[in-house]
């Protein structure tokens, strides 16, 4: 028996390789469309695309939570909860990236857009 790699080897490596990049491609690569910004709260959502400028102020249990729409990105600008962590996390703008406010219950996401305005359904969650 010889001891090394064979032609077998090579072609099965390769072979994983390219299984590996086309999976990494399909499940990180950002759907077609303009980016939408998705913003939630007690079972409303607003869509607006990413190069929207536009300030709103999101009503939950504690109050207004103002949500800022600037040159591509994102931000929570001021929230009424405690700990401000959603205004600390600063700007947002890339595909997947998200805010939450989870004591006034405001969720702030970027998405990949669909060429009919509307986004791609949320494909998993963890809290």
């Amino acid at each position: 028996m010889r001891a090394g790699i064979t032609v077998l080897d090579t072609g099965i490596i390769v072979l994983a390789l390219g299984l590996v990049l086309f999976s990494a491609a399909t499940v990180y690569a950002p759907g077609a469309g303009v980016p939408q910004v998705v913003v939630e709260s007690d079972g409303r959502r607003w869509e607006f695309p990413l190069g929207a400028t536009e300030t709103i102020a999101v009503d939950g249990p504690l109050g207004d939570t103002v949500v800022e729409l600037r040159e591509r990105r994102v931000r929570v600008v001021s929230s009424p909860c405690t700990g401000q962590n959603c205004v600390a996390a600063g700007a947002i703008r890339g595909h997947g990236q998200w805010i939450a406010c989870l004591p006034n219950r405001v969720m702030v996401s970027v998405q990949a857009g669909g060429t009919s305005g509307e986004g791609p359904a949320i494909d998993a969650s963890s809290w």
